[in-house]
């Protein structure tokens, strides 16, 4: 019983980690990634939703990991 919880709660923390990685905003690398990066300051664009998400995300990759956890002891 305690297992099939932990699975169910387990695959809905993968499916909401997924959807949080994919809803942020892709970041650029290299020498375009520097210039884009000081224009998108430079013009004041918000990064308010992609902060949320990183903190969604690290928030949900911790209990997935803690999931994982105690599914592999129970």
């Amino acid at each position: 019983m305690l297992h099939s919880i932990l699975l169910v709660l387990q695959i809905l923390v993968a499916l909401a980690l997924i959807a949080t990685v994919l809803l942020q905003s892709s970041r650029s690398a290299g020498v375009s990634g520097v210039i884009a990066g000081g224009a998108e300051s430079l013009f004041g664009k918000k990064k308010g939703l992609d902060e949320f998400f990183m903190k969604i995300s690290t928030w949900l990759g911790a209990l997935f990991f803690l999931l994982t956890l105690l599914l592999s002891l129970v």
